[in-house]
């Protein structure tokens, strides 16, 4: 049984239909990504996940139907989501935002012990555990974005263009840890990404969409190495 089944997804703004019945699914401990164009509509299907836009159609998670929850009860169930722009607290030091990562816990014993945890995956923000989250660097607010979202301890990440506005050592950097929190947590991830070259390096499966549409989908090594898939589709 997939972690996450979708279904006939259609998703609206206002009266504008962005997502036009998209299937997809992913396993559990895999990565999938969602490539494709700008307005292609893969920031919308993450949104739709998590409740952040009107839809119809069916989003299983475990197995039972999670389509028409409030977001802060998918947040409970173990789905976090890293939006676009990364979404920090600006105004709120690196470890409050870690803290406020963990508002859907009770134990704060645990909730210290994976503050720890996060800096161990990203030794620069507990340097600057009580700076200003607007202070940081787009890089460290990308580490920071993320790190609060493992505070959830989720069984799935939404990531939408974790390496957008970085450099590309950042970039390499973050993605690398993006590899040990899927190895050593086995946390799941659904990956929008514009570089897709990266993505399809690290996910297991690949969704191309194209206007509110999946066009193709496969083992991402596949589609990586398919010269007709890259220049039609992805651009390299």
């Amino acid at each position: 049984m997939p972690l996450l089944k979708v279904k006939g997804l259609k998703a609206y703004y206002r009266q504008t239909e962005a997502l036009h019945g998209i299937d997809f699914e992913l396993d559990e401990g895999s990565i999938t990504t969602i490539l494709g164009a700008n307005g292609a509509g893969k920031t919308t299907t993450l949104r739709a996940i998590s409740r952040m836009v009107r839809t119809e159609g069916s989003i299983k998670f475990q197995g039972e139907e999670i389509t028409g929850l409030a977001s802060e009860k998918i947040a409970r169930l173990g789905i976090a989501h890293v939006p676009e722009g990364r979404g920090t607290f600006v105004r709120q030091s690196v470890e409050e935002n870690l803290e406020l990562g963990a508002y859907t816990r009770k134990s704060k014993s645990d909730v210290a012990d994976d503050v720890e945890r996060v800096y161990a995956y990203f030794p620069r923000l507990k340097e600057r555990l009580k700076q200003q989250a607007g202070t940081l660097s787009g890089g460290e607010q990308q580490m920071l974005a993320i790190g609060r979202a493992l505070m959830l301890r989720p069984k799935l990440m939404l990531l939408d263009e974790p390496s957008f506005g970085l450099a590309p050592l950042i970039t390499q950097e973050i993605y690398e840890i993006m590899a040990r929190i899927r190895k050593d947590e086995g946390a799941s991830m659904l990956l929008v990404e514009q570089n897709a070259n990266i993505a399809l390096n690290l996910a297991d499966h690949a969704y191309l969409l194209e206007t509110g549409n999946v066009v193709m989908s496969g083992e991402a090594s596949i589609l990586r190495d398919d010269e007709t898939v890259r220049r039609t589709y992805l651009g390299y």
